[in-house]
């Protein structure tokens, strides 16, 4: 076994608060995991590596992305227009974004053409540089639901799998769970970008849903459910999925039953901020006036869920309109703080540790503890006194002990 020393670090290992100054700690080369962490002299390795005081912590999960999508291109030419083809050099260009920014692993919810498995099983076969990737293929909707496109559509678009009973969505997860599918996104109520239904609306009966849950749970995977309004939230919560994606209109009572039953909000604050600041017009009328009459409830209510302490992880909602895979992930943290009251520290762990709780790689990621792999970024100054230190351009970023950026 040959190791790296990484020494003269201030250190946030992601399961501590805090950096900590004058930390090392070092990575077996071959395996690309820490081995062992401390506080001033380091063990004598085959290499050493001297940080000069700057800020380390892990790399950061984002936990809601769409990688096939464009987000400076909507407006342009309709999503079931483009092919596989185009929207797979979205993914690629939209990876290597999200790596230079700091994101080392990702959860897709909802790829068209399951670009996602696809995408994760070549970077596996081909090491280019992306963050690491959970994968949900095609997303789960009802017919004219969230994901079941109004727009134009070539002959063989693929966007989702069209669900409209327990029958066809058993069948349908487990299709998902055969192409290759890490978990399972459900449109659980309508959305702010699809053109014929409403966030309020609820999609899925809780049959349709259970089975779903039942699906994935047999198989020891999650579903994360896209929901928006009180009512579908409710519809989710009751059948027993595992994330709630954006959750607009939760109520307090909601919120008291995730953080007994250890269910997670991903609020994707940046996703609703990109659009209701946005001044082009580019966007089709409907996009600017759900998101703007409900924006202000909404902050209102992760305000809600920070005080009381929802478990949070991160996620962007990315590929979403001016929403990009690396600045957007960054406008996102500072919302967390600036917008809706999590601390600095709070805002750390859910870009870190419970990213990695929540999708289920919190063996091998999330934390620089002993036995994990060495995926970890490095800063000038500390994210801990101004959020805004991820933004660093020239960040280092490392994956499994390798410099990529």
């Amino acid at each position: 076994m040959t190791t790296t020393a990484y020494t003269n670090a201030h250190f946030f290992d992601g399961e501590h608060e805090g950096f900590t100054p004058d930390s090392w700690f070092t990575v077996d080369n071959e395996t690309g995991r820490v081995t062992a962490s401390g506080i001033g002299k380091a063990p004598a390795a085959d290499a050493t590596v001297d940080f000069g005081g700057q800020y380390v912590m892990p790399g950061m999960i984002n936990c809601h992305t769409h990688m096939a999508s464009d987000p400076n291109g909507y407006g342009i030419r309709p999503m079931g227009e483009r092919s596989e083809t185009e929207n797979s050099f979205n993914a690629q260009r939209n990876l290597r974004d999200a790596i230079k920014g700091g994101v080392t692993y990702i959860r897709d919810v909802g790829s068209t053409y399951d670009i996602d498995i696809k995408m994760r099983d070549m970077r596996s076969k081909y090491d280019f540089p992306a963050p690491g990737i959970a994968a949900s293929g095609r997303a789960m909707s009802v017919t004219g639901g969230h994901s079941d496109t109004h727009e134009p559509r070539s002959a063989d678009f693929r966007g989702a799998y069209i669900v409209d009973s327990p029958d066809e969505m058993r069948k349908a997860a487990r299709q998902a769970f055969k192409n290759g599918a890490d978990q399972i996104k459900v449109m659980a109520t309508g959305g702010v970008m699809s053109v014929g239904d409403d966030p309020n609306e609820i999609a899925f009966t809780p049959e349709e849903l259970r089975e779903a849950v039942r699906e994935a749970h047999y198989r020891f995977k999650k579903v994360a459910a896209h929901a928006q309004g009180n009512a579908g939230i409710q519809v989710a919560l009751e059948a027993g999925v595992d994330s709630i994606e954006h959750g607009i209109y939760m109520d307090e009572k909601q919120a008291d039953f995730m953080i007994e039953h250890h269910v997670y909000l991903v609020p994707t604050l940046n996703a609703v901020e990109a659009i209701v600041a946005d001044q082009t017009d580019r966007l089709p009328a409907h996009m600017y006036r759900k998101a703007r009459a409900f924006s202000e409830a909404f902050y209102d209510n992760m305000r809600m869920a920070v005080r009381k302490h929802v478990p949070i992880a991160t996620g962007t909602d990315a590929g979403t309109p001016f929403n990009d895979f690396k600045s957007g992930y960054w406008s996102e943290l500072d919302l967390m703080v600036n917008r809706i009251g999590a601390t600095t520290q709070e805002t750390l762990f859910a870009a870190t540790k419970n990213g990695a709780d929540l999708i289920g790689i919190s063996d091998d990621y999330g934390t620089m503890t002993p036995g994990k792999f060495a995926d970890f970024i490095v800063m000038t100054d500390s994210p801990i006194e101004d959020i805004h230190a991820v933004q660093q351009e020239d960040k280092q970023v490392y994956q499994h002990g390798k410099r990529v950026y």
